[in-house]
């Protein structure tokens, strides 16, 4: 276990069950890894620092190659997320996810690609000689020296390498490292729903790199809280950035009704104040841990949930969206980085005080 604070250990209140983790992990199989890089103090020296970024990774199935359905959509489109094209076109997530800053997209793709040739997963078959790498972005270059380019391969090869299950580090770390959500320090956060469909209990795990929104648009269980806790105090962005929002689930979905799953995170975003901004990148992927093998030509049938029984599966990418950011937020500590600028940690026992207040805390 972390020793992270986590939004219910403060006392927000969330509806809906979470798995044993509360986390993207509670998906058997999937593994995540960080590696975080924060270096150096004072004025941004541009190939020097301060730096303060990392990558994120994410393996569906573990160290197994075996692609599983998948699904993504934008709500809006000012940021990155490679491979999705090739999603979109077969249906199937072939590498591992890996989420970085804006300016490592490409070294950090090419990485992948490589980790990949290293551990056998791009073969030497026809139909398995190349590899699409889905890497998403957000910005951190308030605090990183983002145009210095410290994410490099053996970063990457470090994150993929330490994948494992289990409890999942939270807040200023990896890919999240130099967040910023609602003007309040950010980055990784995770949160997990088990719900029933079908007559069975299914899992549903998510996990965000947050960095959007303004102070002005944020709400806790609720309750905006502008003018319920003090603002931030140092450098603020007024709104601008991006968020991804990874979803998995070991319940049996096809690819267009994983793009049903992903299509829902908006809604978990905009319970927490967010408005999906002009400047604001706001990607999500959805994939299923089900159905194992079905990519191999030898195995052509999927097993599906009817679509009259997925919804208590969009309430659980909701719940857990909306979780998952609000538990990045409360993880991070404030953050010092390029030319000083300080940001802030969200303030928690003025959160805690506004929630009683409110008849809110749990």
């Amino acid at each position: 276990m972390t020793d992270q604070q986590r939004a219910r250990d403060i006392g927000i209140p969330f509806g809906g069950r979470p798995g044993s983790l509360n986390a993207i992990t509670d998906v058997a199989g999937l593994e995540v890894g960080h590696v975080t890089l924060i270096e150096g103090e004072g004025l941004r020296v541009v190939g020097t620092g301060p730096i303060r970024t990392g990558v994120t990774a994410i393996l569906p199935r573990g160290r197994t190659h075996d692609p599983c359905f998948a699904g993504w959509y934008a709500l809006n489109g000012n940021g990155e997320m490679t491979g999705t094209t090739w999603i979109e076109e077969s249906g199937f997530l072939e590498t591992p996810i890996v989420l970085t800053n804006t300016h490592s997209v490409g070294v950090v793709r090419d990485a992948v690609i490589a980790w990949m040739v290293e551990h056998n997963q791009v073969g030497e078959a026809a139909s398995d000689l190349f590899g699409l790498p889905v890497v998403a972005e957000t910005y951190d270059g308030d605090l990183n020296d983002i145009n210095g380019f410290h994410v490099r391969q053996k970063h990457v090869f470090e994150a993929l390498d330490a994948a494992a299950p289990g409890c999942v580090a939270e807040g200023s770390v990896g890919g999240g490292t130099g967040m910023i959500t609602h003007d309040f320090k950010a980055g990784i956060g995770t949160a997990s729903r088990v719900v029933e469909s079908a007559g069975q209990a299914v899992t549903i795990g998510v996990l965000v790199q947050s960095n959007y929104g303004a102070f002005e648009d944020l709400v806790i269980a609720g309750i905006p809280m502008a003018d319920a806790i003090p603002g931030p105090s140092g450098y603020r962005r007024g709104g601008d950035g991006s968020i991804i929002v990874v979803i998995a689930t070991d319940a049996p979905l096809l690819p267009h009704q994983l793009k049903r799953l992903a299509r829902r995170a908006p809604m978990g975003i905009a319970r927490t104040g967010g408005v999906g901004a002009d400047s604001s990148g706001d990607i999500f992927l959805a994939l299923s841990t089900a159905n194992p093998g079905v990519w191999s030509a030898a195995a052509p049938q999927a097993d599906f949930l009817p679509n009259a029984d997925m919804t208590n599966l969009f309430r659980g990418v909701i719940e857990a969206t909306e979780e998952a950011i609000l538990n990045a937020l409360v993880a991070a500590e404030s953050m010092t980085g390029c030319d000083g600028r300080r940001v802030d940690a969200l303030p928690k026992p003025a959160v805690r005080d506004a929630l009683s207040r409110h008849g809110r805390l749990t």
